[in-house]
């Protein structure tokens, strides 16, 4: 062999052990990320759901049974943020006045041009009304239960997969985690899946454009509770109970049918309008940055 052959072999062999190892490092990456998010998720799942949920009064029942995978969440979501060093951070206190206020204004906003048009138009009927017993803490439990699902799919696993690659992988993902959480949506019909994952992008375009958790808890508390414990056309868990009952105009997508305002198009619609006028927010703060 010459020197230009031996030369040419040893860069060729030197090019493929390169990528070989950078291959490696990838792998070995990935399944360290994908490891933390089983365990994260399946501890939380398994400890959260072994801890016996105390009293039989309903309410009270039911406010424990959110306060405790809450607290299972908060508990893991510390223990891991420390093990990534301060390397990974979900921010809170950044921007949360402006953040808080945000997400209060778009959840006013997001509720009340869904709900305005269906009645509006008479495709919702409010045909009764209903004693809530205790609202107070079904309305704090249905908070808490925004807390928890939000530090679940916005809290660790999505500020971890953005960290360590890319936020648009991470939107994938926690998007896929969040319209799965939301199983009852796939016997709703099409419509319904995609108000799931056309609602998880418009909060996650809150949390990217006012960068504090907040903004996205307050946008879903004010639908949760006010469409689910107030107007009755939102589902939470089937023993919530709603102040208003009503009923849908007729079987279609306008309406809803059955699942009303989550298996409305009128839903759709204001969801996409939220999704993009975030979006477009989003994009314009970037801009700004760069150019500085």
């Amino acid at each position: 062999m010459d020197n230009r052959s031996a030369l040419s072999y040893c860069i060729e062999t030197n090019y493929y052990s390169i990528n070989r190892n950078i291959y490696w490092r990838r792998m070995k990456k990935a399944l360290v990320i994908l490891l933390k998010i089983i365990i994260f998720f399946i501890g939380w799942a398994i400890i959260a759901g072994i801890i016996e949920i105390p009293n039989d009064n309903p309410s009270v029942w039911r406010f424990y049974a959110e306060l405790i995978p809450l607290v299972v969440m908060v508990v893991f979501t510390v223990v891991f943020l420390k093990f990534e060093k301060n390397e990974v951070k979900i921010p809170i206190r950044e921007n949360a006045g402006k953040g808080t206020l945000v997400g209060i204004i778009s959840g006013i906003i997001w509720i009340a041009f869904s709900a305005g048009i269906l009645l509006g138009t008479k495709q919702l009927l409010i045909i009764g009304e209903t004693d809530v017993s205790m609202a107070w803490l079904w309305i704090s439990s249905a908070f808490i239960n925004v807390i928890m699902q939000e530090l679940l799919v916005h809290g660790y696993i999505y500020q971890l997969l953005k960290t360590r690659y890319n936020l648009k992988l991470a939107v994938v993902i926690t998007t896929a985690i969040f319209t799965l959480l939301h199983g009852g949506a796939f016997e709703a019909g099409s419509v319904a899946v995609i108000n799931v994952i056309t609602m998880y992008l418009f909060t996650t375009a809150i949390y990217e454009t006012e960068n504090t958790i907040l903004a996205p808890i307050m946008a879903h508390t004010i639908w949760n509770i006010v469409g689910a414990i107030f107007l009755g056309c939102v589902s939470l868990s089937d023993d919530y109970p709603s102040m208003l009952l009503m009923k849908p105009m007729n079987e279609s997508v306008i309406s809803g049918g059955a699942y009303m305002m989550e298996g409305s198009i009128i839903v759709l619609a204001v969801n996409t309008i939220l999704m993009f006028f975030f979006l477009m927010k989003y994009k314009k703060k970037n801009s700004k940055i760069n150019s500085n």
